[in-house]
């Protein structure tokens, strides 16, 4: 039976996700030092968590941020376990902070169109950040609100030199000419599960990128962990009429995957 509101593990101990607190000293709340990881869920079952968790022990390792991986590992299947499924519980988020914490909790999927309008917003990488899924996200939703603003869905972020990267919470890619393009991970962007799934699905290879070039593109789509393949319908002023049969084909791959992966039939 699933739970009927969100849930947390904290430190090892499950309790209503509002009820979960931190010391107001906690660093990672200070300062965001911190990091994180947010897996799917799917029928109660979570999608490539342990792709999640080695990324989290890296991400933890780059940031000299001690980490107990089996505590967390536990703690995951147990709350899980506890969760069961439905649309509270449809993703997990969990959270290592520098004052020792370690917080996991489900959530309910952010709400997003079928397919999402992306404004260009100028963004500088952290260099020292690479590789590090850090709390330190205010440069991310700063952008997102700054695309909102002008009328977007969500911001593609795009270097003062005009490459592009990403957006805040997933990965770009773009067809030109049936090709699958994406930008190479050494244009400091992040290391996506969901990205190095398409890849591997649908032969995709990286490129470098510029806005010109994305609106000489025939399709675009976007790919995360929530958002799994997600159609682009604009470009700043570049128009998408509809999903092209390359992102279709994408997206139901990716869908693929994940079912066979879990044995969702």
């Amino acid at each position: 039976m699933s739970a009927p509101a969100t849930l947390a593990s904290l430190d090892g101990e499950i309790m209503p996700a509002a009820e979960a607190v931190v010391p107001a000293t906690d660093e990672g709340l200070l300062r965001g030092d911190g990091v994180f990881e947010v897996i799917r869920v799917y029928d109660g079952r979570p999608f490539a968590l342990e792709e999640h968790l080695q990324r989290l022990e890296r991400s933890a390792a780059n940031l000299r941020l001690p980490l107990d991986l089996e505590a967390v590992r536990a703690d995951a299947h147990r709350l899980l376990a506890r969760a069961g499924a439905g649309s509270e519980h449809e993703a997990l988020r969990i959270v290592l902070t520098r004052g020792g914490r370690r917080i996991l909790f489900t959530e309910p999927l952010p709400p997003s169109p079928e397919r999402v309008r992306l404004a260009s917003i100028t963004y500088a990488p952290t260099r020292v950040l690479d590789g590090v899924k850090s709390l330190s996200y205010a440069a991310n939703m700063l952008a997102s609100r700054l695309a909102r603003e002008q009328g977007f869905d969500e911001a593609l972020l795009v270097t003062p030199h005009g490459r592009v990267l990403e957006a805040p919470t997933s990965s770009i890619f773009w067809i030109k000419d049936g090709a699958i393009l994406t930008p190479p991970l050494d244009e400091h962007i992040l290391a996506s599960i969901t990205r190095a799934a398409v890849i591997e699905l649908m032969d995709a290879r990286e490129q470098s990128c510029t806005l010109k070039d994305l609106g000489q593109a025939d399709e675009a789509f976007l790919a995360s962990t929530t958002r799994e393949v997600q159609p682009v319908a604009a470009i700043d002023e570049r128009s998408f009429d509809h999903a092209g049969p390359k992102t279709a084909e994408a997206a139901a791959a990716m869908s693929a995957r994940i079912r066979s992966e879990l044995g969702l039939g």
